[in-house]
């Protein structure tokens, strides 16, 4: 059984929701320290009203503007690349994943197409995919939802395996360019300390959590570190033996064993936040519905008939409980906002006044610079 920093019998749900909250919605800094605290930020190209990583960073980075994340990237010492999803993460953390392996190798013949087409790319410099293509006819290759261009679907190949990096991206299509990354210990004591490092990486950004979703966690690791598969299982086991946690109504709760989710430092406030589908405080269902007690889910791709919340509902978070949701639109300078709530709309001045200045931020942040 996970052992815990703090004595576990006084523990309780409504600790471990302001710790969930407290310790994710730090006091806002600059992008840099932000993404490095975060570890990692989930990426998602619908914008409604703006792309999930930067409604993500807005709670957290000073004066955070819409694609501000996108314009300041080259400057950074941050990748796009794989972690449980696609998104952004520190190089520090890039390097416990390469070199990369794959479920499944190429063809002889893909091959020879791939290191033409790497070739190309290292002579060239940062390559828009259209140069690609404009030099290359490697037709089309069947895919998710439907048929893809085989140099494009190459292109995030070669990325995939570390061979390409994303340098910038020009009107939100990603520009390559070839990289090497150094090599890494090959060793099973170096693959199990790189496995740790990513266990505790997902352990601390989204603590605490329920022991399951740690579990489904680390299944998600197997898409940016597939070839450390076994290690990341063995990881998993070592740190639910001996990551802080408690036991509540049945549940196993994990947290890192250096923080204690009562202590004091872990404060809400009285503010109305909008928060992205994939924020860091809403990301795991499993854990919503414990703590807030509502089932919410992100239905962007879910047939409109069948919606119960939206197209993209931002869950609404006020105090230490979410209580509803907002679907937004954003057109000629105009804010539309449509809200949901879990029981009832709250009768406070005090909410009212909260959610107007939230809304007031939202419009601040989809202003263009």
């Amino acid at each position: 059984m996970a052992r815990s920093a703090s004595p576990v019998a006084s523990i309780t749900l409504d600790d471990l929701r302001r710790y969930a909250i407290g310790r994710s919605l730090f006091k806002p800094t600059t992008l840099g320290r932000a993404i490095d605290r975060l570890g990692f930020v989930q990426a998602d190209p619908i914008r409604a009203p703006a792309r999930a990583q930067d409604l993500t960073l807005r709670h957290r980075v000073s004066g955070y503007r819409a694609g501000d994340l996108e314009r300041r990237y080259p400057k950074l010492p941050i990748e796009e690349d794989c972690l449980v999803n696609y998104g952004f993460l520190p190089r520090t953390t890039l390097a416990l994943m390469h070199p990369r392996g794959t479920r499944r190798a190429w063809d002889a013949s893909t091959t020879a197409r791939a290191h033409e087409l790497l070739a190309f790319v290292r002579h060239n410099g940062p390559t828009h995919p259209r140069e690609v293509l404009a030099a290359f006819s490697h037709g089309r290759v069947r895919g998710w939802g439907g048929s893809l261009n085989a140099s494009t679907q190459m292109l995030d190949g070669l990325h995939y395996r570390g061979l390409l990096r994303v340098a910038r991206r020009d009107n939100g299509t990603r520009v390559y360019q070839a990289v090497e990354h150094p090599e890494a210990d090959p060793s099973p004591a170096g693959c199990a300390v790189r496995a740790q490092a990513l266990v505790d990486l997902v352990l601390r950004k989204y603590a605490p959590l329920p022991s399951a979703s740690l579990g489904h966690l680390v299944s998600l690791l197997d898409y940016g570190a597939f070839h450390l598969r076994e290690h990341t299982r063995q990881a998993l086991r070592h740190t639910r033996a001996h990551a802080g946690g408690v036991t509540l109504d049945g549940v196993a709760w994990l947290w890192p064993l250096d923080e204690n989710p009562r202590s004091s430092r872990w404060r809400t406030d009285t503010e109305v936040r909008l928060l992205a589908p994939f924020d860091p405080v809403v990301w795991d269902r499993r854990r919503f519905e414990l703590l807030w007690g509502w089932d919410y889910r992100f239905e962007a791709y879910t047939p409109a008939p069948k919606r119960r919340y939206g197209h993209y509902a931002l869950p609404m978070l006020w105090g230490d409980q979410v209580i509803g949701w907002s679907n937004l639109s954003w057109a000629d300078g105009e804010l539309d906002a449509r809200h949901g709530f879990a029981l009832r709309e709250p009768r406070s001045a005090l909410f009212r006044r909260g959610l107007a200045d939230e809304l007031a931020r939202m419009r601040v942040f989809l202003m263009p610079r």
